[in-house]
């Protein structure tokens, strides 16, 4: 498997990402570099032996990769908890891996691409690395044959193009929805918490109608049946991808890497992706005063919008909460840091590999924040940060008091995390 080498930008891609080797079932080590001359696409597949999710995808990936193998290839990135393991689950793979000691890398790709749970696949371009598909597993169903290879990212009217439905019967053609902001929201009516958000989204959708906003919202099914499909839908004044449309359904799932329900994707005129927070947004701001919903910089940590701490590392400033004006002020200090990150990152058509938060040491019991109150406790009147993945379970705890040192630490920290 060894060849010439890549060359500037597609060699320092992969190489960042995997680094010098990775290792066959059999322990043969094979050049990163040699992958860029065999194949245009790389599959990185997080996992781990002890998931019986992970078991129960092998055989259809296996099936796959073989027929697929002269166009991609894939790279598991293992979370078995000791090296023993880790050998059982790898032997049978008939793809590459990362070695188990390169620790380090695996977080930092668990970090990149904002791994929240297993099995995973994305799918990246070798020469550049950036992400192709999301939902790979998902691809996977959709096209066990790779006949639609390359996959390469769809705009959102032609993935969505086709007649939608209204409960009442009618129909319209996905067209209308030019110009207008559309929230694509994932649901389900076996799924409590999306009967709770629906609800409260029928409240949001009449406001923000009412206010003369262009706004439409779509509904993607995952009902287990039509009757059910049926039923739930009728509580909905919005527009519909038909349940019987399972093939736009999966393609509207597989575009936006949605991995679990309610989800509500906000998107601008121009069908871009505005906010993946939706659901997020609709719950605090009720009375719709910030739609459309252009995502913040710096935002205050809730109970609401707590889950996104699962989501990859998140930079998080603890404050005194007893003043009234601390938590502003907080996000007034940090914003430009943040922004400055934030626009580093999107120059290079990437996520900034942080999140940032500020949050009062009262109110807020996320586990694994009891220590951030101890400390508080103990250091009255201490600003404390914290860069924290709880994906991966790391924690790092910086404490200080000068202000003017900031910038550099939250800075280096955003480099090290991806």
């Amino acid at each position: 498997m060894s060849g010439p080498g890549l060359h500037g930008e597609a060699g320092a891609a992969l190489l960042d990402l995997l680094g010098e080797k990775l290792v066959t079932a059999d322990r043969d080590e094979v050049d990163v570099q040699s992958l860029g001359t065999r194949v245009s696409m790389v599959g990185l597949l997080f996992g781990c032996g002890v998931s019986a999710p992970c078991l129960q995808e092998l055989p259809g990936l296996s099936d796959f990769y073989r027929k697929t193998r002269d166009r991609l290839e894939i790279v598991f990135i293992s979370s078995d908890p000791d090296h023993k393991k880790w050998q059982l689950f790898q032997k049978d793979m008939p793809w590459l891996a990362l070695p188990y000691q390169e620790k380090h890398k695996k977080l930092k790709l668990w970090n990149k691409y904002r791994i929240s749970n297993i099995p995973s696949l994305i799918f990246i371009e070798a020469s550049t690395g950036k992400i192709v598909c999301r939902n790979g597993l998902l691809l996977i169903k959709d096209d066990p044959e790779g006949l639609e290879f390359p996959w390469g990212p769809k705009p959102f009217c032609e993935v969505i193009a086709g007649p939608l439905i209204r409960s009442n019967g009618q129909s319209q053609e996905s067209s209308t929805l030019d110009g207008s902001y559309v929230g694509v929201y994932f649901s389900a009516h076996w799924c409590p918490p999306c009967r709770s958000l629906t609800r409260v989204l029928v409240e949001t959708y009449r406001k923000i109608k009412e206010s003369g906003q262009k706004f439409e919202i779509v509904l993607v099914s995952a009902d287990r049946s039509e009757e059910s499909f049926k039923q739930y839908f009728s509580e909905m004044p919005w527009l519909a991808v038909p349940y019987s449309d399972e093939a736009r359904r999966s393609r509207l799932n597989r575009l936006y890497g949605i991995q679990g329900i309610p989800n509500l994707i906000i998107l601008d005129p121009n069908g871009e992706v505005l906010t993946r927070q939706g659901r997020v947004e609709v719950l605090h701001d009720v009375d719709c005063k910030e739609f459309p919903w252009h995502p913040k910089p710096v935002v205050e940590l809730t109970d609401l919008n707590a889950v996104q701490l699962n989501e990859g590392p998140c930079l998080v400033l603890f404050v005194d909460s007893e003043d009234d004006g601390e938590s502003e002020a907080a996000k007034q200090l940090i914003q430009p840091i943040a922004e400055k990150i934030i626009a580093q990152y999107k120059a290079k058509d990437e996520e900034a590999p942080l999140l940032f938060f500020v949050a009062g040491e009262k109110g807020f019991y996320q586990e694994g924040y009891i220590e951030i109150s101890l400390f508080f406790k103990y250091c009255p009147g201490w600003p404390v940060c914290t860069v924290r993945c709880l994906a991966q379970g790391h924690p790092f705890f910086f404490f200080f008091c000068s202000t003017q040192k900031w910038e550099t630490l939250i800075s280096y920290q955003s480099s090290t995390v991806t």
